[in-house]
């Protein structure tokens, strides 16, 4: 289909999925942006787009609504992975992507209907090495760091899992706001310790192996759901001590159960759902010259 997409959702955090082959312009930032502009465009947290591969079965390029490019999003393998099976261009249930963050493995869970309804995600190693963010605090490990947020001096847990994260806990029993996510999201994604920008999750346990978090997305800003934020919270939690593995993170989109190995390896399973497909018509292609 000429300049077609596809377009789902993990929990909630959607995106539209496009093969560049079989659109007429390229995907530019300006592009991009105009796409994913929920009030102008077509609306979306992001855009996949289809990239070639010469290490993995699929190559994939991953898009934010302000058009810059991430390297990793656990979502976004998910959806990108139900589209690869949908629109036939696989019939494994098993195969590898590679993407800016790196090369994962992919295990499709086919339901009575034929359709890819959950998907597992090898998502690679966590890290909390300040070069791989990159930080720059000159420390071994960004673990209970402090970080001066508007004159607010909070302690945070950096983690790179093929992209940037900063997790901020509260104790057992404390909580989150929208408003405090709102606030602090924005300036955490900027603060000058991270010169690329970060993915931000405020997280407070809440059991023994159970986390919830808000999510600021770099490039997206608030979330409902993220797979790499739900890896990177789940991996700093585990690392500090504060639940075991596997995790049950919640967030306000729903759930992700994360395995997360004695290395940090990360195994990421949950719901992916098809939502729509279709063309973008050609006054709007034409508006995007």
């Amino acid at each position: 289909m000429k300049n077609g997409f596809f377009r789902g959702h993990g929990l909630g955090n959607d995106y539209v999925v496009m093969d560049p082959k079989e659109l007429s312009f390229s995907l530019t930032p300006s592009r991009v942006k105009a796409i994913c502009d929920r009030n102008w465009g077509l609306g979306s947290d992001g855009i996949l787009a289809l990239a070639p591969s010469k290490e993995a079965d699929f190559g994939l390029r991953i898009f934010n609504p302000d058009g810059s490019e991430a390297e990793k999003s656990g979502n976004g393998l998910r959806i990108f992975a139900r589209y690869l099976h949908a629109t036939g261009k696989t019939k494994k249930t098993h195969f590898t992507v590679e993407t800016k963050g790196g090369l994962v493995t992919i295990a499709l869970h086919v339901d009575r209907h034929g359709d890819a309804s959950t998907v597992t995600v090898e998502m690679g190693r966590a890290t909390f090495q300040p070069a791989a963010l990159p930080c720059t605090l000159t420390t071994s490990e960004l673990i209970e760091q402090p970080i001066d947020v508007a004159g607010q001096l909070l302690t945070f847990t950096g983690v790179s899992v093929g992209n940037p994260h900063c997790v901020v806990f509260k104790p057992v029993g404390q909580s989150w706001s929208r408003e405090d996510l709102l606030n602090l999201g924005p300036i955490l994604e900027n603060h000058a310790l991270f010169p690329k920008r970060t993915n931000v999750q405020l997280a407070v346990p809440t059991g023994l192996k159970e986390l919830f978090i808000l999510i600021w997305e770099r490039g997206a800003g608030e979330t409902q759901a993220s797979g790499s934020s739900s890896c990177a919270a789940a991996s700093a939690a585990v690392r500090l001590g504060l639940v075991k593995s596997p995790v049950t993170v919640k967030m306000q989109g729903g759930q992700l159960n994360i395995q997360v190995a004695q290395d940090f390896s990360l195994t990421m399973k949950g719901p992916v759902a098809e939502v729509a497909r279709g063309s973008l018509s050609p006054s709007f292609v034409r508006s995007l010259r």
